[in-house]
């Protein structure tokens, strides 16, 4: 079995390595510089190579020594971050909360959604990471994450290791840049017949729903690009690329933010949003707060949106 590094060894070399000598070090240390320079002898010892070699009066890194302070640097930093928060009341400590969103979720939807977390009467460290739900749902079984929020349902095994909270949904609006949404206003919905479409992922579920919508209307639209981030669709839309969807209730910040036009809600498309934890009643405070204030926040959103382009 391979020995385990010796963290007080290890802190030792930190010690000198920022005193620049053994004799300054052992000061700070209040150590023996004999005693010190054992303790650095049998670190080295363990790790099978020299930290230092001397340069005329001075010690300098070794490769080896610049490799393992890199690590050194980290961990001690670590534990200075620790020490001073565990000095805090419990109220007054950082909440760290990682949360896994779906890629297909609008950037500005998923802000909306983790904003009442942060907006608690304490610190909050947020770690969030994108993906596909099947990878972030893995991510939340072996406790790497505290939510998943995404915009499908998870399948029914999955549902049986989790907890399905669904926040509310929203109506899909299409955005097209100024001068092709003007040229399409005329006879819509017809007009988007071959028009260029861009698809934020075409497995998402209202895609379906809102392909159906279009061929009851007798209208096939050219999918000219599947772009899964959704931020960078709606770049490609403001540059004239094509018309493209996103949920009616951040209509008014896409058009502000991207500098397009809102064609039109349909109605009969919507798209649901859950939120996925592993027990039934959450203790985390972040994650109950996500739970609680957002399906206040999409029903309020809903109630003032309405078509731009009513159907001919």
């Amino acid at each position: 079995m391979k020995e385990s590094l010796n963290l007080r060894h290890l802190y030792y070399f930190w010690v000198i390595s920022q005193e620049g000598s053994i004799a300054r070090a052992s000061e700070v240390l209040d150590l023996a510089p004999q005693t010190l320079s054992g303790q650095l002898a049998t670190l080295e010892q363990s790790l099978r190579g020299s930290l230092f070699r001397r340069e005329r009066r001075a010690l300098a890194l070794t490769d080896l020594g610049r490799l393992v302070l890199g690590y050194a640097n980290e961990i001690f930093a670590l534990t200075g971050e620790l020490s001073e928060a565990l000095t805090l009341a419990p109220s007054e400590r950082p909440l760290s909360l990682a949360t896994g969103v779906s890629a297909s979720i609008h950037k500005l939807i998923a802000y909306h959604l983790l904003e009442p977390a942060l907006g608690l009467n304490r610190r909050v460290s947020l770690q969030c990471r994108t993906g596909r739900t099947e990878e972030l749902l893995f991510n939340l079984k072996r406790k790497e994450l505290d939510v998943v929020l995404t915009d499908r349902m998870p399948g029914l095994e999955a549902n049986d290791a989790f907890t399905v909270h669904p926040l509310g949904g929203s109506t899909i609006s299409l955005f097209a840049a100024p001068a092709l949404a003007d040229r399409l206003q005329q006879g819509f919905p017809k007009s988007l017949n071959h028009e260029p479409l861009l698809a934020n992922a075409t497995d998402s579920p209202y895609f379906s729903d809102l392909m159906n919508w279009m061929s009851l209307r007798g209208v096939r639209m050219n999918l000219v690009a599947q772009v899964d981030d959704s931020a960078l669709i709606k770049v490609f839309g403001r540059e004239g690329l094509g018309v493209f969807t996103a949920p009616t209730v951040i209509a008014e910040e896409v058009c502000r933010q991207y500098e397009v036009v809102h064609m039109a809600a349909v109605s009969e498309v919507t798209e649901q949003l859950y939120a996925v934890t592993r027990s039934r009643n959450p203790t985390h405070e972040g994650v109950r707060a996500i739970c609680e204030a957002a399906p206040t926040f999409i029903q309020a959103q809903n109630t003032s949106k309405n078509t731009k382009y009513p159907e001919e």
